[in-house]
């Protein structure tokens, strides 16, 4: 094995100590900023490799374990041959079903949401490990950090993917701008409202999000829940113990349209696009931004951020007053599931995963400026300190919130993300918004 059983006990979770400032690491998009590289077939691997199906849009897992192949997984690449094979993202589903139908699964595989929770078709017929029981039996289930845990199981109903790439969400601010105007980092939601209004008096941009995309609205409507109603808030949606249209959901719902109402946003918000809203940014025009941790691509390009690392902060979506959330629960997310069938599993793809959960991690940020759901091992130079903010909180993260939609159908999450922009500007009361979301709910049953 690549690391020995006494270095295996000495888990470290400091790796980033002294780490130096860089500026060629970025984090990339999980739906696939990186293009693919076309290799591989479509095929199941052949018998006696450690095939693994990915995404072909996004090239940063096999080029990792290509990567660990090459290096501290050779010992497993040489007894198992890893044979990276790709697959159109819009074809992800019906590929697998194809496959399962077959018997003829790769080891580890990209699959649909619906298809590895307990009740989709691979997590009920028991084609896919639980990676909770298979990476204990290894002795490396600390190497996959608590907030990971966290949040795949609340996604998927159990623990049925890695964390190759993890993204936490937070509010990204111009420290600039807002000492400038004397406030302080917001620790509640009525001061993050008060700060807003201080700076559109200011004349900037309070808070940029890209509108017409629907979702970084809709992602406020689902933190200020979490935050009032608590982390379960949405679970208990999904099992019908509470309705949308209940007063304390409604309420989530005015809260963001009341920001829009008051100009918060800025003008043009439901037109605005992703490019915009990150300009306006990163440009100094706009004082806070809500969004994720693959911003850091943006954060981390000299040419994009005109406003300079060193002026950037980043703080958790603010606490509501009286509520049972709080702000130590990101919002976060883990990529597309990427489980491993039980039929391929055996010691050779035991000794693989057991490479990977105790080196993917610091490869992937070391190689690729990556931040993953796996423990630093081993010291990792060079990364850029806004990139290091982000894995230290991801490192003492324990528990994590999903997001509006995360458990909606199809149907309600597109209405849910198409009707925002009418809230937002008053074309819709919160009360008419989160009828039609529940009625949405109440059809799919």
């Amino acid at each position: 094995m690549s690391r020995s059983a006494e270095s295996r006990g000495r888990r470290s979770r400091s790796a980033l100590t002294g780490l130096v400032a860089g500026t060629g690491a970025a984090v990339l998009l999980l739906t696939g900023c990186a293009s693919g590289d076309g290799g591989g077939s479509s095929e199941s691997g052949s018998a006696g490799s450690f095939s693994v199906l990915t995404p072909a849009e996004n090239s940063i897992i096999r080029d990792e374990l290509a990567t660990l192949g090459e290096g501290a997984c050779s010992a497993e690449n040489e007894a198992m041959p890893l044979d990276s094979q790709t697959v159109a993202q819009a074809d992800v589903v019906q590929k697998i079903t194809l496959l399962a139908s077959q018997d003829a699964l790769p080891t580890s595989f990209v699959a649909g949401t619906a298809q590895v929770r307990p009740d989709g078709d691979l997590g009920k017929n028991d084609l896919i490990v639980d990676y909770e029981e298979k990476l204990t039996e290894l002795g490396v289930w600390d190497d996959v950090l608590p907030a990971a845990r966290s949040t795949i199981t609340s996604v998927y109903g159990g623990m049925v993917s890695l964390p190759f790439q993890y993204n936490v969400e937070g509010i990204w601010y111009n420290k600039q701008i807002l000492a400038a105007n004397g406030i302080a980092e917001p620790q509640t939601w009525d001061e993050l409202v008060a700060a807003l209004e201080t700076l559109k008096a200011a004349g900037v941009v309070p808070l940029t999000e890209a509108g017409s995309q629907g979702w970084p609205l809709t992602r406020l409507i689902g933190n200020y829940l979490f935050r009032s109603i608590g982390p379960d808030a949405m679970k208990d949606i999904q099992s019908g113990d509470a309705k949308l249209t209940d007063a304390e959901y409604i309420e989530g719902a005015q809260a963001v349209a009341d920001l829009g109402s008051a100009g918060l946003f800025g003008e043009g918000v439901t037109s605005r696009d992703t490019d915009t809203a990150n300009a306006q940014f990163l440009t100094g025009e706009a004082a806070m931004t809500y969004n994720g941790s693959w911003f850091l691509a943006n954060l981390n390009d000299p040419a994009q951020n005109q406003i300079g690392e060193e002026n950037v902060g980043f703080l958790p979506f603010p606490n509501v007053t009286g509520g049972a959330g709080d702000s130590s629960q990101w919002p976060a997310n883990a990529g597309a599931a990427t489980a491993t069938s039980t039929k391929a599993y055996d010691d050779g793809v035991g000794d693989w995963l057991t490479c990977i959960a105790e080196n993917y991690g610091s490869s992937v940020l070391q190689n690729q400026g990556v931040i993953s759901g796996f423990a630093l091992n081993e010291e990792v130079t060079d990364v850029p300190p806004l990139t290091t903010t982000v894995q230290e909180y991801v490192n003492e993260a324990d528990e994590t919130v999903l997001w509006f939609e995360a458990l909606f159908d199809a149907k309600t999450t597109s209405d849910a993300q198409t009707n925002v922009s009418l809230l937002v500007s008053g074309g819709m009361s919160a009360e008419d918004y989160m009828s039609a979301l529940q009625a949405d709910l109440d059809q799919a049953q």
